[in-house]
């Protein structure tokens, strides 16, 4: 192969494609490579995805009749769990449908639009193929070496965009590898459910859905999230839980799934319904301070391979998105320039410091510190059951005096957090935690 092309993307996820796509609007001659047979070929995520961050990219992207659009959401949920129990928060509101804030999707579909887009834009796509090294000239990259016969692509930039365990980021020295409390491990199951069934069970209509996130005795004790997606005729349901919390306990994967399935009100929204796929990956959770360098001399690095997910919030497709188009950014501006230095390419982290990814995830860049700081088991345990036992207090009509039942409420939490001077210092701690 052994040609020279502006730029050669590795990865055609969320990051890589949304970069391919801006830098082949902007006529620059660009390689998309992806190790799947197709884009999307290894994922059966089924999430939430963004307008914002597509639309900046494709303009009303939602009125094509492809579009790979699931459920637009209506209504997000939380759910503190207890053992047969759940306390809730939720907003619906009818503003979110045109134009949607956001909406389900499966990645199998998604990925393939994506890279279809930057493809019909002109970026040049090969598949089924690995970059299993950087090409160097000194200190600068000058392209990546392919697992095909004579597949050495020469680019005046490389956009690194392979996933959490990036080689080619570990290569480049730039991370040394994830530790076990920086990733999540994911597991999740696509569950088939006829369309009337979703909308009758989650009181919605056409093309409505709702997403559902929960923490509490659906982990086990452990630091983790779960996670409920309506698709058109399917359920996407899964929790992530960290890795060194998974194996100090011993736990297999399908196991904590299995125990989620079998939460009353999680079995009764599933009921019926039959396990098309299941799947494990990891998620990079190491917040702001584990954000390695994005860019060098001849190369930038975007998506999960820069560690760019707000777990707070749960998002990580559209930083990823927004990352790849402010590295296609920089790199047509180092194009023009014909400067493809560190120095150059900085304004890629120049961007993206001024970006909302960087102020949210530096808002939230004590989290990881605050999970360190309490066991597992107080936060994601304990507290959660505390909290739905108060509300039974509360809801409780049973002839005590409701000042009495407000006491044992409050008794309850103060309880469980270990006193209420501990309980105190959680509070301040965790808003320290979530206020940069």
């Amino acid at each position: 192969m052994n040609e020279a092309f502006d730029a050669v993307v590795v990865g055609a996820g969320p990051a890589g494609s949304a970069a391919a796509l801006k830098l082949a609007q902007a006529g620059l001659k660009v390689v998309l490579l992806e190790r799947g047979e197709f884009p999307g070929a290894k994922n059966v995520f089924g999430g939430v995805l963004y307008r914002k961050q597509i639309e900046d990219l494709v303009p009303e992207f939602w009125k094509e009749k492809n579009a790979p659009i699931e459920r637009s959401i209506v209504e997000q949920r939380m759910w503190m769990m207890g053992k047969e129990s759940y306390t809730t928060f939720s907003h619906r509101n009818e503003a979110f449908k045109e134009p949607m804030n956001c909406f389900t999707g499966l990645r199998v579909k998604f990925d393939q639009w994506l890279a279809g887009k930057a493809v019909e834009a002109g970026a040049i796509p090969v598949y089924e193929t690995t970059a299993v090294e950087l090409l160097r000239h000194g200190d600068r990259v000058v392209g990546v070496r392919t697992d095909r016969d004579d597949g050495d692509l020469y680019a005046n930039v490389v956009v690194i965009a392979d996933g959490v365990n990036s080689l080619l980021g570990k290569s480049l020295g730039v991370h040394r590898g994830w530790k076990p409390d920086q990733v999540s491990l994911v597991v999740k199951e696509m569950i088939a459910l006829p369309k009337e069934k979703i909308e009758d069970r989650f009181n919605v209509e056409g093309d409505e859905g709702v997403t559902v996130e929960f923490m509490g005795e659906t982990s086990l004790g452990m630091a983790g999230m779960g996670f409920l997606y309506t698709n058109k005729e399917s359920i996407s349901l899964g929790i992530g839980v960290m890795v060194n919390d998974l194996t100090q306990r011993g736990i297999k994967p399908y196991e904590l799934l299995d125990s989620v399935k079998q939460h009353p009100v999680i079995r009764k929204l599933i009921q019926g319904g039959e396990r098309k796929e299941y799947a494990a990956h990891l998620i990079p959770e190491g917040g702001f301070r584990s954000i390695p360098a994005l860019s060098g001399n001849g190369w930038c690095l975007a998506g999960d391979a820069a560690q760019l997910v707000n777990f707070v919030h749960r998002e990580g497709t559209n930083l990823a998105m927004k990352s790849g188009e402010l590295a296609a950014t920089a790199i047509i501006e180092a194009t023009n320039q014909g400067d493809f230095s560190a120095q150059s390419l900085g304004r890629y982290d120049e961007a993206m410091r001024a970006s909302f990814i960087m102020k949210d995830l530096k808002k939230y860049k004590g989290m990881h510190q605050l999970m360190k700081d309490y066991d597992s088991t107080l936060l994601f345990d304990k507290i959660p059951q505390a909290i739905n036992q108060a509300a039974f207090q509360m809801f409780s009509v049973d002839g005590v005096a409701k000042e009495e039942k407000q006491k044992q409420a409050i008794r309850l939490v103060k309880e469980a957090a270990g006193g209420t001077l501990n309980l105190v210092k959680l509070g301040i701690k965790g808003w320290r935690a979530t206020n940069g």
